[in-house]
């Protein structure tokens, strides 16, 4: 079994990632474009990002979008009051979501269960409404505009990243070194502790291993890829909006996780896309687009409880 497993893994690395390298030139004649794409990356990194806490950890999460928001607006604001540069934004964008994602992490760090999911949500909706009645600033229920993300100057040359393909391609590099960190912490020691406080906590608790500050720590760098998600979504749309904030974006990458499968490195990238594809798609034929995705998370949940991914697995083993 291990050994099929190596294998099946050993084929499916090369062509996930020759399918994401190759991704602005079919997706075109498919009939979707380039920005597509690049959210596709964004969102998909998200989702993997609060998989890390929920699907890795065993905590549940309903204010992922809060630290996704932070990092969204923080590099707005940067860009449009502070330093006209794009890196600068970006690592701005990314210490505000992982500072807030470290903050609240240590104070709900001891509530379990439903009460620290509840706790997420009051949150994050404390975030959405500072964002949504500060007009002076934030732009209020208008998002935040009046930025763009502006040409990398390296000094002796000049990166365009204002170009739609350019831009998939930093996103892309930045996925691939978030994704290759997030797989170094799982196979860690920390990472095989946080999937022992997933399986059993009060097991956990026994062998004295400090579960609260493990948990912590996992909501700690859950937040920081989310936030270097939301400081790429900034970016890529020249925008940010309070509904980045709110609780139902933070209930969509729980929804991508299920779809794509929580117990899967890789699931919650596939869940990712087939919920931005679906909506894209949708949406542009019928308002109740809601419907038809809700109809795909109860089938994949009655069907698959392990989600597409494990679909896969099983019958590969």
């Amino acid at each position: 079994m291990n050994q099929r497993t190596n294998n099946r893994q050993f084929i499916f690395q090369p062509v996930l990632w020759l399918v994401l390298v190759t991704m602005p030139f079919w997706i075109t004649p498919l009939g979707g474009y380039t920005d597509l794409a690049s959210r596709l990356l964004v969102i998909g990194l998200a989702a993997m990002a609060t998989n890390l806490l929920i699907g890795h950890t065993g905590v549940m999460s309903f204010g992922h979008a809060a630290y996704f928001g932070l990092g969204a607006y923080a590099t707005g604001l940067t860009l449009k009051y502070l330093v006209p540069s794009t890196p600068v934004a970006f690592l701005v964008g990314i210490a505000i979501g992982t500072l807030g994602g470290m903050v609240i992490g240590y104070l709900i760090v001891r509530l379990r269960g439903i009460y620290f999911a509840l706790a997420t949500i009051a949150f994050g909706q404390v975030f959405y409404f500072i964002a949504f009645r500060w007009n002076t600033v934030t732009g209020g229920d208008n998002g935040l505009r009046g930025f763009h993300r502006l040409p990398i100057d390296l000094g002796f040359m000049q990166f365009d990243i204002t170009s739609s393909l350019v831009f998939y391609y930093v996103v892309l590099a930045v996925l691939a070194v978030c994704a290759l960190a997030m797989a170094t912490i799982l196979r860690s020691p920390f990472g095989h502790t946080l999937q022992a406080i997933r399986e059993n906590e009060r097991r956990a608790q026994f062998l004295s291993i400090p579960v609260n500050q493990h948990i912590w720590i996992a909501y700690t760098l859950s937040c920081f890829f989310v936030a270097v998600a939301g400081a790429l979504y900034a970016l890529l749309n020249n925008f940010a909006s309070p509904h980045d904030l709110y609780w139902t974006q933070s209930g969509d990458f729980v929804l991508m996780a299920v779809i794509g499968g929580m117990r899967s490195f890789w699931g919650p990238l596939l869940g990712a896309a087939i919920f931005v594809v679906a909506q894209d798609y949708l949406s542009g034929i019928t308002q109740d687009w809601m419907f038809f995705i809700g109809l795909i998370f109860v089938l994949v949940v009655l069907l698959l409880p392990r989600g597409i991914a494990g679909l896969f697995q099983r019958r590969a083993s």
